[in-house]
């Protein structure tokens, strides 16, 4: 197992250490629950650092982008970060990521921690199509193993960090980033993203400028009660939201239509990507079926792997996530549902322990902000 370079406050703090995606991370410290409301309320500190890094450099780079990823990439501007995915040729998805722009030649992704030997295959595997060249030093190279990554969210996150930086970051834009000057460490890359819904930034440094980040970070929180999270209420979080975990709600079976990110998927002009036309049939033709949000009205909490069935008992889906809801007080799930069970309010049932309890179709996101 591969440590990142926080792990030793994590064991300070009495963290649950579990192996995931290679590496021991910090599952929970507190509680989840507890955790999960800190975001919320206030602001929490994940350890990310086993994210991926790729940079994308050179003429050809957009060239490149616009034809392994499904979102279109030329509509962003120096500065600007992009959600999409890479589609696998068979109507499925390799991974999901961010695409950050520098300026035309220069971008960064972030793929997920589970994927990055795959994501880094699958990229190198198509660069040579636009003479870009791959590892260390060149065009296209994995800055995984020397990036550290934190991930500061909740609603006070910015005011909180402002007091480490000269230059303003409380009036950033969502989905845009900076590289400033913070901590007192040169070129960290601060962008306001991440994957919670509860607001905040990722902070992007090298490996040895690690240690200062952490105990810079706390200590310009404490005023506004910071904690460590782990990746248990990372979890919940991201469920509240209706966001997609790569190996749960999509994967490589999973079509971006099929599993609501058609947002993602764009058909402009001039963009032929990997399964173009593929991807525009499911659009245009609809799919048999869907990723749909669904909140219990029986008591119980649905995980992943089970049943769905109509009224009758037969089966129409599967759940792919599913939890408690720390906010709700309800439990709350995704899953792959049939066609005409897609509809807000309709009554769906889900098979826990053999027992059919009943459920509602719901529009995403389950939690709101008031």
């Amino acid at each position: 197992m591969k440590n990142t370079p926080f792990l030793k406050f994590h064991e300070a703090l009495g963290a649950r250490i579990i192996p995931f995606a290679g590496y021991n991370m910090p599952v929970e410290y507190a509680g989840i629950t507890e955790e999960h409301v800190t975001v919320r309320e206030k602001v929490g500190v994940f350890d990310v650092s086993h994210m991926g890094e790729f940079w994308v450099n050179g003429p050809r780079a957009l060239d490149f982008l616009q034809y392994i990823t499904t979102n279109d990439v030329s509509a962003l501007t120096d500065g600007k970060v992009q959600y999409t995915c890479f589609p696998n040729g068979k109507g499925g998805i390799v991974d999901d990521l961010l695409i950050y722009r520098f300026n035309a030649e220069k971008y960064l992704l972030v793929v997920n921690a589970a994927n990055i030997e795959k994501d880094w295959d699958w990229c190198v595997s198509h660069a040579g199509r636009f003479g870009i060249e791959a590892g260390p030093g060149k065009d296209l190279h994995n800055a995984s193993e020397w990036t550290a990554q934190l991930a500061i969210q909740g609603p006070l996150a910015l005011q909180a960090m402002q007091k480490l930086t000269e230059e303003s970051v409380t009036d950033m834009e969502y989905y845009t980033f900076k590289v400033l000057t913070f901590a007192g460490i040169e070129k960290v890359i601060f962008s306001t993203t991440g994957y919670t819904g509860a607001g905040g930034c990722e902070i992007y440094v090298r490996n040895e400028d690690a240690p200062r980040l952490w105990e810079a970070v706390f200590k310009a929180g404490e005023e506004f009660g910071i904690r460590p999270v782990g990746l248990g209420a990372r979890d919940t979080l991201r469920l509240e939201m209706g966001f997609c975990l790569y190996g749960n709600d999509i994967n490589d079976t999973t079509s971006p239509i099929e599993a609501g990110l058609g947002w993602i998927t764009k058909f402009v002009p001039g963009k032929d990507f990997i399964d173009r036309e593929l991807l525009l049939r499911h659009k245009e033709e609809g799919t048999e079926r869907r990723l749909k949000g669904f909140v219990m009205v029986d008591k119980g909490i649905p995980r992943q792997h089970y049943e769905v069935v109509d009224a009758e008992g037969n089966s129409i889906g599967e759940v792919t996530s599913g939890t408690m809801s720390p906010m709700l007080k309800q439990g709350i799930g995704m899953a792959y549902l049939k066609r005409n069970f897609w509809k807000t309010d309709t009554e769906i049932f889900i098979r826990v322990r053999g027992k059919d309890l009943k459920a509602k179709v719901v529009t995403l996101p389950f939690y709101k902000k008031h």
